[in-house]
């Protein structure tokens, strides 16, 4: 890899994005131990495949997979936490003392506090710099080297530069930013956007509605993150506006999918069964954070209460179209 020399990299979680972010940083000649389950790791380790996440896309056999949490950390330079962000927290209890660079890429809001995955760490893991990696990115995509940039940000610009130099290559575009807060909240609110566009697509609204959607929604995202003290122009750039299209638009997105099948009547229950959709409890946490900063976010106040309340999803939709009209801004 003519970008950075080796380090060693242990991703915790081999889900979807944990698995196509170690392979890439394999790929990259990096020393990659993965963590998880030892169930998980066992069924990878004999298929060279990872068949529940990214079924038919071939594995690495020289990386190390490691069951036991303090072993799979205890040479890591850096670390990438790749949990669903209903479990985040336990992982980052665990991080103790890690020194090295700790890379979020959970895309979550916590519900009492309104942190971002980010301050999870900073919080849990004080001696670890935290980094946030986000941006449109389906996980098969990136492990097949299909074309992808994202974006990674950190208060530390080495630390920033850092993660760029482990995954840049061709088919990766890494940009940087000191933006954490804006990166983060953009991959967490557009997930919520995503479920209202699956609506849109369930009910057969057309095009038109859902770019209006997308267009109000990415308005919404950026008032709620700007009152949090995020930066107004990181929403246009890729953890925003590109994390925001590719999961309003892909049948890949399991936050779209999910309002597409509820649209469409099948229980709520029943979908969240079938696939981790992060839009569920950010949902409920992007609510409380707007309640708490008393910021207007109609979209995410419509996506809670057909989540949370069981209101009709047409109704819902209904009661979106018909508020007073108004200026664009």
């Amino acid at each position: 890899n003519p970008y950075a020399a080796p380090v060693k990299i242990t991703v915790l979680g081999p889900g979807a994005w944990g698995t196509a972010l170690a392979k890439i940083a394999h790929e990259g000649g990096h020393a990659v131990t993965l963590w998880g389950r030892p169930e998980r790791l066992t069924a990878i380790n004999a298929a060279n495949e990872n068949n529940d996440y990214l079924p038919g896309i071939a594995l690495p056999s020289d990386w190390t997979l490691e069951p036991n949490f303090t072993t799979a950390l205890s040479e890591a330079e850096g670390v990438i936490l790749a949990v669903p962000s209903n479990s985040f927290n336990e992982i980052t209890k665990q991080l103790g003392d890690f020194k090295g660079i700790a890379v979020s890429v959970t895309k979550g809001i916590e519900h009492q506090t309104g942190r971002t995955m980010g301050g999870l760490i900073e919080a849990d893991a004080p001696n670890a710099t935290p980094v946030a990696l986000s941006g449109p990115s389906l996980a098969a995509e990136v492990a097949r080297g299909i074309p992808t940039a994202l974006v990674c940000a950190s208060e530390s610009v080495t630390a920033a530069k850092t993660v760029q130099d482990w995954f840049h290559r061709p088919t990766l575009r890494m940009y940087t930013s000191t933006d954490v807060r804006g990166v983060e909240l953009g991959g967490a609110l557009k997930n919520v956007m995503a479920i209202a566009a699956g609506v849109c697509d369930g009910l057969k609204l057309g095009d038109n509605a859902k770019a209006a959607l997308i267009t109000r929604g990415l308005n919404e995202m950026r008032r709620l993150g700007t009152a949090a003290g995020a930066l107004p122009e990181t929403f246009s750039g890729l953890s925003g506006m590109g994390d925001l299209t590719v999961t309003c638009f892909s049948r890949q997105s399991r936050n779209r999918t999910l309002g597409d099948r509820i649209a469409r009547g099948e229980s709520l229950e029943t979908v969240l069964a079938s696939a981790t959709a992060e839009g569920y409890p950010t949902s409920r946490s992007a609510k409380a954070l707007a309640a708490r900063l008393e910021v207007s976010t109609p979209i995410i106040d419509e996506v809670y209460a057909m989540l949370y309340e069981g209101k009709d999803v047409h109704q819902a939709v209904n009661d979106l179209l018909t508020r007073n009209p108004r200026a664009e801004a």
